[in-house]
């Protein structure tokens, strides 16, 4: 499953390749001095500005690859291009540093002056050919960063706007409604949260439940079980599908709608706060936040001061893929939720496929819809789509062609599980993009020690040290320890340094 999904998403790192050539170009001061020669560091301080005018579109050419052939061809020919120019610029700092090496012990030789107009034309020559070469490299590499300009603007690329992004990538909202006959294996879940949320919490009137686990595990649907749970006892409730964008002024409007509140035309967020919390004072509520992606500590503090006031036993459920999430804002630990068995992802795929939970009607497919079932992995969501796929398809043939298909090729119209690992991916930051997309040069169900992948992490320069000269080993360890708890690694049950991706 990694392997396709990186294999989808590999061009779509860009940003880091870009952030590597201005490094290049600015913190290489034996490179400066020595690009005073002929139209060198004019060409490459003209690189430097066009690189800016294409960094600033980087967001929207990767969201729009997806769905537009010519830009995904940009995307493609701007990576060469980069590169191309990461080359050119490693050939500049390696003759510049020849050059130190060779004039130093030069100058220092005072008894061998005789030789050194011999030398000094010998290097002449070598420097005369190796400028003509790299100057018609950086000019070739300049013109084919015009044509990427003009292709930019032929193609309407600009900045991508947070409004724009988030319409983009966007899955639907979530509200609490569930039908609880097509559920499976979340029983033991169920019944763990029901206890948390009995528990009686010390000293806090509101306690925070977060569900933790990787896009397509299931976090919604165990939430909507609980929500819909008629034996517990809240005097309110309230659904807010959260989404990448912390909204602090929609959701409390939500949350006050669903509490009773029917004015819809008060855009003051204090005032709305002031409403929220007299309703809520003295009241055990119960809210579940799905989706939550906001690691702003500020943004939640400011959501969450009405609540404060409620009874005793008031419980806020979140629903997050992070555990960075998790960690900011619970009051106890987060709940982690796994995958599902084959048997139970099997009934879920039989279920959106035949409309049943068993293949009774139709045993000449079982054996093929247990080989699907094995590539979803223990994810209901694979299952579900899958199933959807073949809905209406009993046909042998038909169910044979998608178990041997690469699945991942779909359209996203008729495939959501890509779309839901993909928003995971584009919330990286650029450095753990990268380190992430590297993975996908090792085996399916390879295994990673911690250890030795930071070590090729290092070798590969994709570790980043900042001011503070932190070791690049526990560097390296902090990027990996972050993809874990964003669920793009899976800790092996035998031995914790062991992970799947």
């Amino acid at each position: 499953m990694m392997e396709k999904v990186v294999n989808a998403i590999g061009d779509a790192f860009l940003s880091t390749s870009i952030q590597r050539l201005f490094d290049g170009l600015n913190s290489i001061p034996d490179l400066l001095r020595f690009t005073h020669e002929g139209n060198i560091q004019a060409e490459l301080k003209k690189w430097g500005r066009m690189l800016k005018r294409i960094y600033l579109v980087l967001d929207d050419a990767e969201e729009r690859q997806w769905e537009n052939p010519l830009v995904k061809m940009w995307v493609s020919d701007l990576r060469d291009l980069a590169y191309d120019a990461e080359d050119v610029l490693d050939e500049l700092a390696t003759e510049a540093q020849r050059r130190k090496l060779q004039a130093e012990p030069l100058a220092r030789a005072s008894k061998v002056r005789k030789i050194i107009s011999t030398v000094s034309a010998s290097m002449n020559l070598t420097t005369l050919k190796f400028s003509n070469e790299i100057v018609s490299k950086i000019e070739g590499i300049s013109t084919r960063l015009d044509e990427i300009i003009k292709e930019k603007e032929d193609l309407h690329l600009g900045m991508c706007t947070r409004g724009r992004t988030n319409q983009m990538r966007a899955r639907l909202p979530t509200t609490s409604l569930v039908n609880e006959s097509k559920i499976y294996g979340r029983e033991q879940d169920k019944k763990e949260i029901l206890e948390l949320l009995k528990k009686e919490s010390s000293g806090v009137n509101v306690s925070v439940i977060p569900i933790v686990g990787m896009g397509g595990v299931g976090k919604t649907t165990l939430a909507q079980l609980i929500f819909n749970v008629t034996t517990l006892e809240f005097d309110l409730k309230a659904w807010v599908s959260v989404g990448e964008d912390f909204d602090v002024l929609r959701m409390t409007k939500t949350i006050l709608h669903s509490v009773g509140w029917e004015d819809k035309y008060d855009k003051e967020l204090n005032l709305l706060q002031i409403k929220l919390k007299e309703k809520l004072s003295q009241k055990k509520f119960l809210i579940v936040l799905d989706d939550v992606w906001t690691e702003s500590y500020d943004h939640w503090t400011l959501f969450r001061s009405p609540f404060d006031i409620g009874a005793p036993g008031s419980r806020i459920i979140i629903t997050t893929r992070n555990e960075s999430v998790s960690s900011m804002m619970v009051t106890i630990r987060g709940y982690s939720l796994e995958h599902l068995s084959c048997e139970d992802c099997l009934s879920i795929f039989a279920q959106h496929a035949l409309g049943a939970t068993n293949f009774d009607e139709h045993l000449e497919l079982e054996e093929i819809g247990k080989e699907i079932v094995k590539r979803c992995k223990g994810l209901p969501l694979a299952a579900k789509a899958l199933g959807g796929l073949l809905r209406g398809s009993p046909n042998r043939n038909v169910w044979e062609e998608v178990l041997h298909s690469d699945i991942w090729d779909l359209p996203d119209e008729k495939n959501s599980i890509l779309p839901a690992l993909r928003l995971s991916y584009f919330h990286l930051p650029s450095h753990l993009k990268q380190c992430f997309a590297y993975c996908a040069i090792f085996p399916k169900d390879f295994e990673f020690d911690r250890d030795e992948l930071v070590l090729l992490w290092m070798a590969e320069g994709f570790l980043y040290q900042s001011k503070k000269m932190k070791p690049m080993q526990d560097i390296g360890c902090e990027y990996f320890d972050d993809l874990l708890s964003r669920s793009f690694f899976q800790q092996s049950s035998s031995d914790k340094s062991i992970c799947n991706a």
